[in-house]
């Protein structure tokens, strides 16, 4: 009997990518502090910027070992030193970026001088950070003069004159060159992790006749033009989120409003992710993971909605897929004109009603989902207490401020806060970002205001400021 074994496309893609893997040691020898925490901090991925391994007390002339996971590599990190000088000295701190891809490394390292080559290094035969080092300091020779040159050919205002044609000429020269001398290093290095960091300091083609705008619609029609997208390894590039954030900058400087803010970022988005449509799964998926978590992060619903054909392609490989589904669905429910779900609440003696239930002669009822630990929600809160109490406070709304605080930590810091609130009705979701609560708002982020009509418990407005919420109870 043949037995055949099918292993799932997405599958096969991962023991692509993580089959010459294995764990890597980095070897620390800590000297010149009395001791030092150490923490190893991955730059991309799940848990970007937070520490995955640490060792605490590590003293001087001791050695410790981190192991890297296989499934973090290769990679982009951070060695973080919170180092003391003395027994007695406070921990200051102290930062090294680091690639690690297969090779065990070792590293003498001063905390003091955690960037200065005389005090801190690695073994003679070390080659990601070795080499990322040399090629940084040629490709800045290099990049020097086409710097001069596009300065040139910005600012110089005879732009139809011979002298400007022999810059353009002299620029498209130096740029053919300067990018035949980066691929070249690509290609001599394929081997390593870093090596894919080198072609985002390639030159995007630019069209320097015509308007200044005309020239950035060329940089930007051009700008993926020599990105190898095929590459799935982007997906563990720190520096591939740094190239596309410029990218969607160059989109951004155009806006004047907020509205053509949303309208240019999500239009940035479409064209960024039909590049990536072309390319490897990771990568394209990576890209839809991107955008939905800055329209996310700015509220840009038209974003949001713009990503949702491409739930639907096998292709995609989007760590989001559940969150971009649950905000289209939430996009859908929670919107002017329906009417808002209804949760369990307190009425003015204590006892527990139903939100639909909740009876006030105040024109509307404000549902505010928060936490008291987010920097965002304490802006809003700072701006909208006082604007409450000057806008005559219950006689225009009914405030539920409803926390989904979690952690220990989270639930102290919002206990001391509301406090502070009187006048609001506060209640905290149990579970929450997952609590019954934030679910039936479709709550992703915080903070999230919903304007409700007192009699009709529909939907009037959904501001994201104070200036928003003040206008809707205006009309």
């Amino acid at each position: 009997m043949n037995i055949k074994i099918i292993i799932p496309f997405f599958t096969l893609i991962s023991l692509q990518i993580c089959s010459y893997a294995q764990s890597i040691d980095l070897k620390i020898h800590l000297s010149g502090v009395y001791s030092s925490k150490i923490s190893l901090m991955p730059l991309s991925g799940k848990g970007a910027l937070k520490p995955m391994i640490e060792k605490p007390d590590v003293k001087n002339n001791q050695t410790v070992i981190l192991t890297v996971p296989k499934d973090r590599l290769p990679g982009q990190f951070v060695l973080r030193f919170d180092y003391q000088e003395k027994a007695s000295s406070a921990p200051y701190p102290s930062e090294k970026y680091l690639f690690i891809n297969n090779q065990n490394l070792e590293l003498w390292v001063r905390p003091k001088a955690v960037n200065n080559p005389d005090s801190t290094w690695f073994q003679k035969e070390e080659k990601e950070n070795s080499l990322f080092a040399a090629f940084t300091s040629e490709n800045t020779r290099r990049k020097a003069q086409l710097g001069l040159l596009q300065n040139f050919l910005m600012n110089y205002d005879q732009p139809g004159s011979k002298f400007y044609q022999n810059g353009e000429e002299e620029y498209g020269s130096r740029r053919k060159e300067y990018n035949q001398w980066v691929a070249k290093q690509i290609e001599e290095h394929s081997e390593t992790f870093v090596s894919r960091i080198f072609q985002f300091q390639y030159v995007p083609q630019i069209g320097w006749g015509g308007t200044e705008t005309e020239r950035m619609n060329s940089l930007m029609e051009h700008y993926f033009d020599m990105i190898d997208l095929k590459d799935p390894l982007l997906a563990k590039s720190a520096d591939f989120k740094d190239w596309v954030n410029s990218y969607v900058n160059l989109y951004g400087a155009r806006a004047t409003t907020v509205a053509l803010r949303d309208s240019l970022f999500t239009l940035a988005g479409q064209r960024a992710i039909e590049k990536a449509k072309a390319g490897h799964p990771l990568v394209y998926g990576w890209m839809v993971d991107y955008f939905y978590s800055g329209y996310e992060g700015f509220n840009i619903a038209s974003g949001i909605k713009m990503l949702e054909p491409y739930l639907q392609d096998p292709r995609c490989i989007t760590t989001k897929r559940l969150e971009i589904e649950k905000r289209l669905q939430g996009i859908e429910t929670i919107r002017p004109g329906t009417v808002a779900p209804d949760f369990a609440t307190t009425d003015a003696s204590g006892k527990p009603v139903q939100f639909h239930r909740f009876t006030t002669t105040s024109p509307y009822k404000l549902v505010m989902f928060w936490s008291a630990d987010c920097q965002h929600c304490k802006e809003l809160v700072e701006k909208l207490y006082p604007w409450y109490q000057k806008a005559g406070g219950k006689k225009m709304m009914e405030v539920f401020a409803i926390s989904v605080d979690f952690t220990d930590t989270e639930i102290k810091v919002w206990e001391d806060a509301k406090l502070k609130l009187t006048g609001w009705k506060h209640s905290r979701a149990n579970g929450g970002i997952n609590s019954p609560e934030a679910s039936a708002y479709y709550i992703l982020s915080t903070p999230v205001l919903v304007l409700v009509d007192s009699k009709t418990n529909k939907i009037v407005a959904l501001p994201e400021k104070v200036e928003d919420l003040e206008k809707a109870v205006r009309r």
